[in-house]
């Protein structure tokens, strides 16, 4: 995948089976891609080097709710059945710390060195569509502006995604209401529709949707695709977007969130956040960053690193005097709405891919589906509480 791509068009469709799988892996590390995939990380399901397909999750499905997360084993959990992973493509192409520059001084004169190189290319198998939508967001953030942001330029050149379409959606899932799945339509090199099959005769449809995704898939040497595998891989992906764990009305919501700046809901939902920004680190589109500069003790050599930030926190938005948002109420309301409303008058598409991370891993289990419903409702706050939360603001 060479940067920014328009959306896919599949030249190749093949089936492959157990040992295709296995191969695809190893055609991918012998074009010296480092491989990364879904795996068992203790509790959770995580992205993390993989070798072989024995690597992957077999058998395993997560069962996520609001502020729950459980993994179990299930005979029908084949090697993507477990939603959305802990991790998104975020991490690798913005990661959490990156150093931005590194200077030296030597004999009165300073010397300044570019960042690191980035790393080995990246291959990441599993990706979700949600996921590849979300790339698509962040290439509108720091490449299709004015100005580039050379780290993330060469990361996400040098990545090469396997996306894994979605027939298993997570409790907390709404990527159809999105139109961000469950059927990749964002750029990828090959995705993959786990058919159904027995443990160890496992079946997959790999499409390709790029040049060196096509040139991977003919390595296989694999039969095509039949029409009977394509309707079998339609069939299962219909079937997903009517089990979605959640939806959100879209129609008429950028005037609705419009209208609902003073709504008695923000208090609410203020009530129960604890504005500890799980939402945003989860959330593979948030892009919040802060600059740190450090110097060693003689002042020889410094350095400039980007760390990510989150608007939930009360510095994030400090400026000479006081801080633009003080209160929780503030932060999530600017939070939903840049999501829902200003990102879109931005860049054309929402800031939210319906990916569920934020409801998941939400410590009180905040439900933004539900927060949208009720704001798109007449004010019903119940007395109590709404006089107990404006007390707690004043």
């Amino acid at each position: 995948m060479q940067g920014p791509l328009t959306a896919p068009s599949p030249s190749l469709s093949i089936l492959v089976d157990a040992p295709g799988l296995d191969g695809l892996i190893g055609a991918l590390r012998g074009r010296g891609y480092d491989v990364l995939g879904p795996r068992v990380m203790g509790t959770a399901i995580n992205l993390a080097p993989i070798a072989k397909a024995e690597d992957l999750p077999h058998g395993w499905i997560s069962r996520q709710e609001a502020g729950s997360y459980r993994l179990e084993q299930s005979p029908s959990g084949g090697s993507f059945g477990y939603g959305p992973a802990v991790d998104s493509l975020k991490r690798y192409l913005n990661p959490p710390v990156s150093t931005i520059w590194r200077a030296t001084r030597e004999d009165g004169a300073l010397r300044f060195e570019p960042s690191p190189a980035p790393p080995a290319p990246l291959a990441i198998v599993g990706a979700r569509p949600c996921d590849l939508h979300a790339m698509a967001r962040y290439d509108d953030v720091f490449l299709n502006g004015p100005y580039k942001d050379p780290g993330y330029e060469a990361r996400r050149a040098s990545l090469f995604i396997v996306a894994a379409n979605c027939t298993a959606p997570g409790g907390t899932c709404f990527c159809a209401s999105m139109a961000t799945g469950p059927r990749a339509s964002a750029p990828f090199d090959v995705a993959l529709t786990e058919l159904a099959g027995a443990p160890g005769a496992e079946r997959y449809v790999a499409t390709s949707g790029s040049a060196i995704g096509t040139a991977v898939l003919e390595q296989l040497h694999a039969a095509a695709a039949t029409s009977a595998d394509l309707a079998e891989e339609q069939r299962l992906l219909d079937d997903a977007a009517k089990h979605m764990g959640r939806t959100v009305r879209m129609t008429g919501l950028a005037s609705t969130l419009s209208a609902a700046a003073e709504h008695p809901q923000w208090d609410d939902v203020a009530h129960r956040c604890l504005a500890c920004a799980n939402c945003t680190m989860v959330c593979p589109t948030c892009f919040c960053s802060t600059v740190d500069d450090r110097t060693n003790l003689s002042g020889t050599v410094m350095e400039r690193e980007r760390r990510w930030d989150s608007c939930f926190t009360g510095e994030f938005s400090y400026i000479h005097g006081g801080s633009t948002r003080p209160s929780t109420r503030a932060r999530y309301r600017q939070w939903l709405t840049h999501k829902f409303l200003y990102w879109a008058d931005q860049f054309g598409a929402p800031g939210c891919v319906g990916c569920g991370r934020c409801i998941t891993w939400c410590p009180v289990g905040i439900d933004i589906t539900q927060e949208i419903g009720s704001l798109g409702r007449p004010s019903r706050v119940g007395g109590e509480r709404r006089r107990a939360t404006l007390q707690g603001r004043r």
